[in-house]
C-alpha cells in the first residue's frame, strides 16, 4: 500500500477510535464531581477527602503517565507497540467506570470505593490514552498530514466531548433523568458510555497503520532515570508543558462543575438548561476543528493566538454581564453565546499547544538522536489529568466559599427519596426548586466570578509564554525537519 493511501486511510480511521474514549473522559473529568454532590450528602470533611484523593491520584499519574510512556516504547508485538494497549485500555477503563457510577455505597465507605476506583482509573485509562495520542507521530512525519490527522482527531474527540456532555445532563437531571433520578441516571448513561468507548475504538484497532521501523530495535530497558531525562532536557518540551497545563487548567474551570451548579442554581434544575449552554458553546469550535490546518497556514500560529485571545476576552466579558439583564432567557442566552466565543478562543488554543507538544518529538531527535514518541506523548495526558485535578480543587474551594453543599445535600436527599420511591418525581422538582429558591445571589456571582475571570487570567498568562519560550514556528520546525531527512539521506 503506498503513502498517500496510507496516510488517507489513517487521516479517517484514528479519528474515529476517540469519540468513545472522550465520552469516557468527559463523564469522569466534567461530571463526576458533579455526580458525587448531588446524589451524596456530603460533610466538607468529605468533600475534602474526595479533593484530596483526586489530587492524589494525579501526583500518581506523574509517575504513572511516563512510565507508560516508556513501557510502550519497549513494547514489540505482531500488532505494533501502540495496539495492545488500546485494547487493554478500553475494556478495563469500561470495568472501573460502570462500577464507579453504580455502587450503592454512601458516607465514608463510598469514599472508600470511590478512592480506590479512581486510582484504579486512572491506570486503565492512562494505557489507553497515551497508546492513542502517541501512535499521532509514527502515523506520518509529513508536517501537514500531522496537522489534518490531529486536529480530525481532536475534532472527532470534540464529537464524543459534546454527545457527552450533552446527553450527560440531559439525562441525569431534572425530569428526563433516565430511571427517575440523577442516581439511576449516572448509572445507566456509564454503561451505556463504557460499551460505546471500544466499540469506537474498532475503527482504529483494524484500520489505522503506523510507521514501525523503530521497532526494528532492540528496546531500551524501563528506566526513570531516562524517562526524566527525555522529559526534562528537552527544554521546549518543558515550555510547551507549562503552557498546556496552565491554559488547560482555565479552559476546563467552567465544564469541570462551576458552570453546571452556576445555571442549576440560577436558572433551575433542568439538565436541558446546561445540555443547550455546552452545546452551543461547543457548537462553534467544531469550524475550528475542520479547518484549522488551513487557518493555521495562512495566518500562522503566533498571529492565531492573537486572534483567539480577543475573541475569549470578548466572550468571557459577555458572561460576566449576563446577570444584569436578570436571571430570565435573555440573561441566559447572553452567559451562553459568550461561552461560545470564549469556548471557540480556548480550543484554538489547545489544538495549537496540542500540535506544538507533537512537534517536540522532531526537535528531540534533531537534539539527541532519538524520537521518543510515545514518552514526549505521555505528558499531554499527565498535564490533562493534572489540569482536572487543579480544577477539582478550584471547584471543591469554590464550593466551600460559597455554601454550595448546603444546597447540593438538601438535593441529594430529595434525588435519593425519589430513587427509592418515596417521593414522586414531581414531587421532587418541586422540592428542589425551592431549595434553590432560597440560594443568595451573592454566591451564585461568586460561581460567576471565579469561572470567568479565573479562566481569562490563565488563558492569557499562558499565551505570553508561549510567545516568549516556545521557538519551534513553522519556519524552524521545518528547517528541523529538512536536516533529519538530508541526514538520513545521508547513511
Amino acid at each position: 500500500m503506498d503513502d498517500q493511501k496510507i496516510t488517507k486511510r489513517n487521516v479517517w480511521c484514528f479519528p474515529i477510535g476517540t469519540i468513545g474514549r472522550d465520552m469516557v473522559y468527559v463523564l469522569v473529568s466534567n461530571f463526576l464531581l458533579t455526580y458525587i454532590v448531588f446524589t451524596r450528602e456530603l460533610t466538607n470533611a468529605q468533600l475534602g477527602a474526595i479533593t484530596a484523593i483526586m489530587v492524589a491520584a494525579r501526583i500518581f499519574d506523574a509517575l504513572n503517565d511516563p512510565i507508560m510512556g516508556n513501557i510502550i516504547e519497549r513494547t514489540r508485538s505482531k500488532w505494533g507497540k501502540f495496539k495492545p494497549w488500546l485494547l487493554a485500555g478500553a475494556i478495563s477503563t469500561t470495568v472501573v467506570i460502570v462500577y464507579l457510577f453504580n455502587t450503592n455505597l454512601t458516607g465514608w465507605a463510598f469514599i472508600t470505593a470511590f478512592g480506590i476506583s479512581y486510582f484504579a482509573f486512572s491506570i486503565t485509562y492512562t494505557m489507553n490514552d497515551i497508546a492513542y495520542w502517541g501512535m499521532i507521530p509514527a502515523l506520518s512525519r509529513d508536517s501537514h498530514a500531522r496537522d489534518t490527522i490531529t486536529s480530525r482527531a481532536t475534532l472527532f474527540a470534540g464529537i464524543g466531548n459534546g454527545l457527552a456532555s450533552v446527553a450527560i445532563p440531559i439525562f441525569t437531571a431534572g425530569a428526563m433523568a433516565l430511571g427517575g433520578s440523577t442516581k439511576s441516571g449516572y448509572g445507566i448513561m456509564s454503561i451505556i458510555i463504557g460499551i460505546l468507548a471500544p466499540a469506537f475504538l474498532v475503527a482504529t484497532l483494524l484500520g489505522v497503520k503506523e510507521n514501525r521501523d523503530d521497532m526494528k530495535t532492540a528496546p531500551v530497558p524501563l528506566s526513570m532515570k531516562k524517562i526524566v531525562s527525555t522529559l526534562t532536557g528537552n527544554d521546549q518540551l518543558m515550555w510547551i508543558g507549562l503552557c498546556f497545563l496552565i491554559q488547560e487548567t482555565g479552559s476546563c474551570i467552567i465544564a469541570g462543575g462551576i458552570g453546571s451548579t452556576y445555571i442549576y442554581f440560577t436558572y433551575g434544575y433542568r439538565g436541558g438548561l446546561y445540555s443547550t449552554f455546552t452545546l452551543v458553546g461547543m457548537s462553534a469550535t467544531a469550524l475550528l476543528m475542520i479547518f484549522y490546518p488551513a487557518i493555521s497556514k495562512k495566518l500562522g500560529r503566533m498571529r492565531l493566538m492573537a486572534v483567539l485571545a480577543v475573541i475569549s476576552v470578548i466572550g468571557y466579558g459577555m458572561m460576566l454581564v449576563s446577570p444584569l439583564v436578570g436571571t430570565g432567557n435573555a440573561a441566559f442566552w447572553i452567559l451562553t453565546l459568550g461561552f461560545m466565543s470564549a469556548s471557540f478562543g480556548q480550543y484554538g488554543y489547545y489544538l495549537i499547544m496540542m500540535i506544538s507538544i507533537l512537534n517536540t518529538v522532531e526537535y528531540n531527535e534533531y537534539r539527541f538522536g532519538e524520537r521518543a514518541e510515545a514518552i514526549i506523548a505521555s505528558l499531554r495526558p499527565f498535564l490533562t489529568k493534572l489540569s482536572s485535578a487543579l480544577v477539582v480543587a478550584i471547584t471543591s474551594v469554590t464550593y466551600m466559599i460559597f455554601g454550595v453543599t448546603s444546597y447540593t445535600n438538601q438535593i441529594s436527599t430529595f434525588e435519593n427519596r425519589a430513587a427509592s420511591g418515596a417521593i414522586t418525581e414531581e414531587e421532587k422538582l418541586d422540592a428542589i426548586d425551592q431549595v434553590l429558591s432560597t440560594v443568595d445571589p451573592s454566591q451564585t456571582s461568586g460561581l460567576l466570578w471565579v469561572m470567568v475571570i479565573l479562566s481569562l487570567v490563565l488563558m492569557i498568562i499562558s499565551y505570553l509564554i508561549y510567545r516568549k519560550k516556545y521557538v519551534l514556528d513553522e519556519a524552524e520546525y521545518e528547517r528541523i525537519c529538512k536536516e533529519l531527512a538530508e541526514k538520513k539521506g545521508n547513511k
